[in-house]
């Protein structure tokens, strides 16, 4: 008998860990009132080229082959990293799990079919190198320039902002290390897109780039992972090729009108776009440079200051450093309750985050959530929440510095 079940109704939470973060409504109305239309319609690549023409500005490049690899952040990864090729020697830096989940994929890329089958889940190629910085620390250009003199590999990896443990890796150490060497940087900087102020046409040793469209784009999960390939990585892929068709960095830019290195009014087709996500990306992109590069990552840090100070006001110790990401130790008191804290939460329609690796820490985020009204209104739930589980503290106390700090900002 077939069974039906009832209308699904996801009630609206606050979304405040490291991502997704809150999609603006004027994105969620374009999202809605989107015509069904063909992904070949005029409307439709009309909106793809504009959106690749202001992904350029977001990213302050000139590099042609910059567009968006239809669906989430791993997409646009996997499409940067489909460069490296079996055999390749490259240096991975992780951080914390996702630059982790970054040093897997690399690992499979670069395995050969040998060392693929003896561990398929878990490869170890040989000619890949995992330099690891323990969780909570930052990736210096100290220690990235020490292992390329090393091991001289072809290819380097690092993530920007580590969502992980909430740190910002030395971007600048990690490019001058790559030039010094001769070395193609790839960099993941899907945390740093759309919250941090830079430009990555001042890093010409990377090569490419993938960031994703939920955290700073604030568009919908899965519309477009923004990436960016130099000319010097386009001429490799046309040189060696990669293997794969969907994820390839040359046809996938085919669809977006750049053929041959150039831009085209014609674009052409590689594979079927929803006329939806195209709208809802185009509007997120038009809304993050109305409000202007500079400014928000200002605001950014403006506001992540202001929670800082609450969350430690309540006896938390944070260790992150990035803008858009608290990432805190609570109190001795609720040690090894991070998990249950988190639960409890997310229960009540705030969704914060533990650390997805060890040591077990808090995560909360601030992504699209810029004003005084909002941050205390997660400075008070999460306090709501530490104090409904033993924590000791005055509430109205911290509110009040919380208030002091706008007041004097004010």
């Amino acid at each position: 008998m077939t069974k039906i079940y009832p209308q699904l109704d996801i009630p609206e939470t606050l979304a405040a860990g490291p991502g997704p973060g809150n999609t603006d409504p004027r994105v969620l109305e374009r999202f809605a009132k989107t015509g069904v239309a063909d992904h070949m319609q005029k409307d439709v690549l009309r909106g793809m080229i504009e959106a690749k023409e202001m992904l350029r500005e977001l990213w302050g490049t000139e590099n042609v082959y910059t567009y968006g690899v239809a669906g989430t952040g791993w997409s646009g990864l996997d499409c940067v990293l489909s460069m490296i090729l079996p055999g390749d020697k490259v240096v991975v830096f992780p951080n914390g799990t996702f630059s982790g989940i970054d040093g897997l994929t690399i690992r499979m890329k670069a395995s050969t079919r040998e060392e693929l089958a003896a561990n398929p889940l878990d490869p170890k190629p040989a000619s890949v190198t995992m330099v690891v910085t323990p969780h909570g620390q930052s990736v210096s250009g100290e220690t990235v320039d020490k292992a390329l003199a090393e091991l001289k590999p072809m290819w380097a990896f690092m993530a920007h902002w580590e969502t992980g443990s909430g740190r910002v890796n030395d971007l600048k150490g990690f490019n001058d290390a790559c030039l010094k060497h001769g070395v193609m940087g790839i960099v993941d900087a899907v945390s740093s897109l759309g919250v941090a102020d830079f430009s990555i046409d001042d890093y010409p040793g990377v090569v490419a780039w993938a960031s994703c469209p939920q955290k700073g784009v604030l568009s919908l999960p899965l519309t477009y992972a923004p990436v960016s390939f130099t000319d010097k990585a386009i001429n490799l892929v046309k040189k060696r090729g990669v293997y794969t068709y969907v994820h390839h960095p040359i046809l996938e830019a085919r669809h977006w009108g750049v053929i041959d290195g150039k831009d085209t009014p014609t674009p052409t087709y590689h594979r079927t776009h929803s006329c939806y996500a195209v709208a809802a990306f185009h509007e997120a992109l038009r809304i993050i440079l109305g409000y202007g590069r500079r400014r928000k990552a200002s605001d950014y840090a403006y506001h992540e200051k202001a929670l800082r100070q609450a969350v430690e006001a309540m006896g938390c110790d944070v260790t992150s450093n990035m803008t858009s990401l608290v990432v805190l130790n609570l109190p001795d008191k609720l040690k090894g309750k991070e998990k249950e804290l988190v639960q409890g939460c997310r229960a009540r329609g705030f969704g914060i985050w533990p650390t997805l690796s060890e040591p077990v820490q808090v995560r909360i985020g601030i992504l699209n959530q810029l004003s005084p009204e909002q941050i205390s209104e997660i400075t008070s739930r999460f306090a709501d929440a530490m104090l409904g589980m033993g924590a000791e503290f005055d509430k109205a106390k911290v509110m009040n510095g919380l208030k002091s700090y706008y007041a004097k900002a004010a």
